[in-house]
C-alpha cells in the first residue's frame, strides 16, 4: 500500500498548529514540520547560516552566533527579492529532510506541515492537500495577538504568502477555522475518514 501523505498548509495564523496537534494527539500521526527543518537548516555552524551571515553581515547574528530571526524577518518581509534569495537557500535543504523522513517512516499516514507548500513547490511530496482557512479579519487579529505585531507588520506577513483563495483553489480538503474549535476538529475527523476511503 502506498503511503498517504497529507500536506497541511494554510495562511499564517489560520490554525495549522491546532490541526497538527490534534492529528498528533488524537490519531498519533507522525508530523513532519517544515518550520522545524528550516530551523535546523540555519542552525549554528551550518553552511546555510554561513551564507546568510556573508550576505547580511554580522548584525544578522545574535551574540552567540545563531541567527537573529527577528532581524532577518524585518529584511525579508519587506523585500521580495531578499525573501526569494533566502527561500532558494533554505527550501532545497527542507525538501531533502522531508524526503529522508518519508523514506525512513514505517507509518502508512504522514502529515507534512508546510506553510509554503505551494510557494516552495513541494506539492509533489504529498498525496493530498489540506488547507486551513479563516476570515481575513480573524487571521489579522490572531496574528497581531500571537506575534505582538502592529496592523501594518501583520499585513506584510500575510501578504508575503500566496493568498488563501489561491491555496483553497488547489486543496483536496478545506478546513474552515472561522467558527469554534469543536467545529474545526470535527472537519478534521471527517477529512481523515473520507479522503481515506476515496
Amino acid at each position: 500500500m502506498t503511503k498517504r501523505i497529507i500536506g497541511l498548509t494554510g495562511g499564517i495564523a489560520t490554525g495549522k498548529t491546532t490541526v497538527t496537534n490534534y492529528l498528533a494527539s488524537t490519531y498519533n500521526l507522525p508530523i513532519l514540520d517544515a518550520d522545524i527543518y528550516a530551523r535546523k537548516a540555519v542552525s549554528l555552524g551550518s553552511p546555510v547560516l554561513g551564507a546568510i551571515a556573508q550576505r547580511y553581515g554580522e548584525q544578522i547574528l545574535l551574540p552567540d552566533g545563531s541567527l537573529n530571526r527577528q532581524r532577518l524577518g524585518e529584511v525579508i518581509f519587506n523585500r521580495q527579492d531578499e525573501r526569494n534569495w533566502i527561500d532558494n537557500l533554505i527550501h532545497p535543504n527542507v525538501r531533502d529532510r522531508f524526503l529522508k523522513a518519508i523514506a525512513q517512516s514505517s507509518s502508512q499516514i504522514l502529515v507534512l506541515v508546510v506553510p509554503l507548500l505551494f510557494e516552495a513547490g513541494m506539492t509533489d511530496l504529498v498525496t493530498e492537500i489540506w488547507v486551513v482557512r479563516c476570515s481575513q479579519e480573524q487571521q489579522l487579529q490572531r496574528l497581531i495577538q500571537r506575534n505582538h505585531l502592529n496592523t501594518e507588520q501583520a499585513r506584510a506577513r500575510i501578504n508575503s504568502q500566496l493568498s488563501i483563495e489561491e491555496k483553497v483553489a488547489h486543496a483536496d480538503v478545506v478546513l474552515d477555522n472561522s467558527s469554534t474549535l469543536e467545529v474545526l476538529l470535527k472537519q478534521v475527523d471527517v477529512a481523515l475518514v473520507t479522503t481515506c476511503s476515496d
